[in-house]
């Protein structure tokens, strides 16, 4: 399904809207894609993990083609350890970096609930505001069979 109504996801987008570059269709997909390689493209701290992200184009195709722009040190791919590559994604944030840390389905960041609620979510106030954690949790959710935790 399409999505109609403007779509804006970053700085350049809202203003090619403003200018008048009209609506442009986009499936939720691709919407998705887009903001990730504007996201990519605008900052060198920004990179994505998660599993099958990078040589796969990702379980829902979100990725697809990032790997080929912009290189795997950026699009990368993760072993099936929701907790390592969350404490990773969080590790990096709290180092300066953006990360993307992408679940290939949200029923399975509960794999990894503890670190993003823990480590994640309360580094700011823990830290008394001196201590950001720059990151973005991503990944589809809904109904679909056979997609419980383990």
């Amino acid at each position: 399904r399409a999505v109609t109504t403007p779509v804006f996801f970053g700085a350049q987008q809202s203003r090619k809207y403003a200018e008048g570059a009209g609506v442009k269709e986009y499936t939720v997909r691709e919407a998705l894609n887009e903001a990730l390689a504007e996201e990519l493209e605008s900052n060198p701290k920004v990179f994505i993990l998660g599993e099958e992200v990078a040589q796969y184009n990702g379980a829902y195709k979100v990725t697809k083609g990032l790997l080929d722009r912009f290189g795997d040190k950026r699009v990368i791919d993760t072993p099936i350890t929701e907790s390592g590559f969350c404490g990773l994604a969080i590790g990096a944030a709290l180092s300066g970096l953006h990360p993307v840390c992408e679940f290939m389905t949200f029923n399975f960041a509960m794999q990894a609930i503890d670190q993003i609620v823990n480590s994640a979510g309360k580094t700011l106030y823990m830290s008394g505001g001196i201590q950001p954690c720059n990151i973005t949790f991503r990944g589809p959710n809904g109904f679909a069979a056979g997609v419980a935790a383990q």
